[in-house]
């Protein structure tokens, strides 16, 4: 275990963790993912290197999801069957990736892994993040409700698809596809966890607009594909010496207040809501990463950066961090108080 990967613990630090934490469970609850894409750069605005940032977040995520889980399925919203299904070979997808980033801390050292962790999280975040923001706008102006949720060309014909042996009926989910179909998406699901912690931006999405499950649903069904990612992703990193044991409980000990809230939220708003706030976030999220690419390239020899600058990027970089994490909490709280209002009135 390398010391210098893991950052000394202050009083500022310790309540910025808190705060992430809560806000990252408050989102994971409400949007079924695991809060990563607000958890993982938030400890790197700390200055916590990107591949303990990426397992650190992995080893909270699994007690956490399991409490999700848990408590969204009470709501009838959680499709046990289509996880595991989906955690069969995202289990697989999370070992083979975390491989991929132990290679690259290897070759590249801590700036080379920063790097790698930023643009993916650029990459996946602005393209996931505009595509589900045309698709609440979509719901909005169409009125849909969680049961009314149209279901995409692609899920249609994925559905159509009749391969003799394979086929499986979802319940909850209310969907009949071929497993051929879902074994893949697990693998993805798991691959993209291991490299930025954020499986659910593969999983959620997939669900959703490949299997035609509803939002509802797919986001509270991620919850059991990242406990199992998680627990399987903390035994592998940890036994490298990647995860931070200290900053995990701290995100831990707050999120797990914040994600009963956020799924207590779920059954108050309508579907585009929990879109509306998934690409929020995301969008935000991603400029956060995407100012400070700069300085890792710099670091690398690929580019020439002052250390002015780089100070000045990774202080505008932070501040969009924050940004991102009162917007969010902003949106969901906001929802859920106006979802109670209008359901007390229509009682």
């Amino acid at each position: 275990m390398d010391p210098s990967l893991f950052i000394e613990l202050t009083f500022p630090s310790v309540a910025f963790l808190l705060v992430v934490g809560f806000i990252g469970g408050l989102v994971s609850g409400f949007i079924g993912s695991g809060g990563a894409f607000v958890l993982t750069p938030g400890m790197m605005s700390l200055g916590v290197p990107g591949l303990v940032a990426v397992a650190t977040n992995i080893c909270h995520k699994f007690p956490k999801a399991l409490v999700g889980a848990i408590k969204r399925h009470r709501y009838g919203q959680v499709d046990i069957k289509l996880g595991l299904y989906m955690a069969s070979t995202a289990a697989l997808g999370m070992w083979w990736g975390s491989g991929i980033q132990k290679s690259i801390k290897a070759a590249w050292g801590e700036a080379g892994s920063n790097l790698y962790v930023s643009a993916a999280f650029v990459v996946v975040l602005t393209i996931v993040g505009l595509f589900v923001l045309r698709d609440a706008i979509r719901i909005h102006r169409a009125g849909e409700t969680h049961d009314e949720e149209r279901i995409g060309n692609l899920a249609r014909w994925v559905r159509s698809v009749e391969i003799p042996g394979t086929m499986v009926t979802f319940h909850v989910a209310r969907t009949r596809v071929s497993f051929l179909f879902i074994l893949p998406l697990g693998f993805a699901t798991g691959l993209l966890a291991s490299i930025i912690a954020v499986g659910g931006f593969v999983g959620v999405p997939g669900m959703m607009y490949v299997l035609g499950a509803p939002g509802l649903v797919a986001s509270a069904t991620e919850l059991v594909i990242a406990f199992v990612m998680g627990l399987g992703g903390t035994i592998n990193f940890a036994m490298s010496g990647f995860v931070d044991i200290r900053l995990a409980m701290l995100i831990l000990l707050a999120s797990l207040f914040g994600i009963q809230l956020g799924a207590i939220g779920t059954t108050y708003v309508r579907p585009y809501m929990i879109k509306v706030v998934m690409a929020t976030i995301m969008l935000i999220v991603a400029a956060s990463r995407a100012i400070v690419v700069p300085v890792y390239l710099s670091q690398l020899g690929h580019m020439a950066v002052s250390d002015a600058t780089a100070g000045v990027l990774k202080v505008v970089s932070f501040a969009f961090m924050v940004a991102a994490l009162a917007i969010g909490a902003l949106i969901i709280i906001g929802a859920m108080v106006r979802g109670h209002r209008t359901a007390v009135a229509a009682a």
